[in-house]
């Protein structure tokens, strides 16, 4: 389980609180599909199946894609249950997210 002060999760939180992460397998594939996902996360914890489906879809479309985080922290981050993917549709909050990833990638 990831901290609850992670940078990445806190940057999908207030996302989601300004209305623009979709989340769930339909909603996040119709999102990357109409192109307005500016990038899209993935849980740890998916299948691969939802991985690849998910990959194959972003890869197309030029869409960054991370696996970042349990369903349960993914899930917490936008109020649900749990999720294993979402998809920010904002592109100033998915550069946000993207640098906050690679942030926490390189250690930084």
């Amino acid at each position: 389980m990831k901290s609850r002060s992670d940078p990445v999760l806190s940057m999908v939180s207030i996302a989601t609180k300004a209305g623009k992460v979709k989340s769930g397998e339909f909603s996040v594939e119709k999102c990357i599909k109409e192109g307005t996902a500016h990038c899209v996360l993935i849980a740890t914890d998916a299948s691969e199946n939802t991985v690849k489906k998910f990959s194959d879809l972003c890869n197309y479309r030029d869409i960054p894609i991370y696996i970042y985080g349990s369903s349960d922290d993914l899930g917490r981050a936008c109020g649900k249950p749990f999720r294993m993917s979402l998809a920010v549709s904002d592109a100033g909050l998915s550069e946000a997210i993207i640098s906050k990833i690679k942030n926490a990638a390189y250690g930084g």
